[in-house]
């Protein structure tokens, strides 16, 4: 499958088990959203199930929010990444804290999908990587698969879970192709998978940046280098015990991600790691990011984006100490 048509089957199959899962946002009916994620299942399921909704979605997550509350377990589409500030505060003030708030007696069980990231040639507002501002945020779980299988179960998952999930679907991967186990025991929602395996240093990134590292580690190995790729899968909460074995047996770490470095999910990461692994480290922990301006336009991307020389910089930097 793809990751598009993944997600969609995941969908499906939430639907047919469960009466009071809803899906909602903007075109996501007949049109079958502009990525037709949602493809086919407003004429399976109705449209009470499947619902177009208007351009508001601060109304869409606030919407969501209420039907939580009534026992629904909504599926919300943001249509691109940078609409989702709209429904910001919805989202940090209140799907957030409820929880907490009410003393863990209410429950809001709400999966917000958010196509993030760049890669496509879209124009402003269409390519951002906002996803540490919802890590740093207590009270939401933050994922994003990177391959078919991991997009196909997490979001079942996520959509099972209890708490509110922000469910980030890298955009330009969607029509990446792989297998597809619906048979499978799926790991855990929020531990982190080593993808390859190796010795001189760990390479660590999750959703679109992915298979950048994973065609690093196959380009360093030409030149007699083994560096291990672990896709973290979730951001919040993080498996930090998967990351340092895998930094204890390298003794290197370089962090890989499409948002910009200053303030990144990769920061928290290299702190985290230097306290637990300081002895074990080599070579101080490196970042490989976007940088910290605007998104550019889309002929300008290709520059922004980090691609295969930045990581593989990041890994020669490394290796040198």
């Amino acid at each position: 499958m793809t990751i598009a048509k993944a997600l969609n089957e995941a969908l499906r199959k939430t639907l047919e088990a469960d009466p009071k899962v809803i899906l909602m946002g903007e075109d996501i009916g007949k049109l079958g959203g502009v990525f037709r994620i949602t493809d086919g299942l407003q004429k399976d399921f109705g449209e009470e199930r499947v619902i177009d909704t208007p351009l508001a979605e601060s109304g869409i997550v606030g919407t969501a929010i209420g039907l939580a509350l009534r026992g629904y377990r909504p599926v919300v589409e943001i249509q691109f990444d940078g609409f989702v500030f709209p429904a910001y505060d919805q989202i940090v003030t209140q799907l957030a804290k409820m929880h907490a708030r009410a003393l863990g007696k209410i429950k809001l069980p709400v999966v917000i999908r958010i196509p993030y990231a760049g890669g496509i040639g879209a124009v402003e507002h269409h390519s951002e990587s906002p996803e540490a501002l919802f890590a740093h945020i207590a009270g939401l779980k933050v994922v994003s698969p990177a391959n078919p299988q991991d997009a196909y179960w997490m979001l079942q998952q996520a959509i099972h879970s209890d708490d509110p999930v922000i469910f980030f679907e890298p955009k330009r991967r969607y029509w990446d192709k792989g297998q597809v186990d619906t048979e499978a025991i799926p790991a855990p929602l929020h531990q982190a998978r080593t993808a390859r395996q190796g010795t001189d240093l760990t390479l660590a990134a999750y959703g679109p940046m992915v298979k950048v590292c994973l065609e690093a580690a196959a380009a360093a190995e030409e030149e007699g280098r083994s560096l291990e790729v672990v896709d973290l899968r979730s951001l919040s909460p993080l498996d930090f015990d998967t990351l340092q074995a895998s930094v204890e047996k390298t003794g290197r770490l370089v962090v890989v991600h499409e948002a910009p470095v200053f303030l990144g999910t990769g920061a928290e990461i290299a702190a985290r790691i230097t306290e637990r692994c300081f002895y074990h480290l080599q070579a101080p922990v490196l970042r490989v990011g976007g940088f910290h301006a605007p998104y550019p336009p889309a002929r300008l991307e290709e520059e922004y984006l980090p691609g295969l020389d930045r990581v593989l910089d990041a890994v020669d930097r490394a290796l040198a100490y």
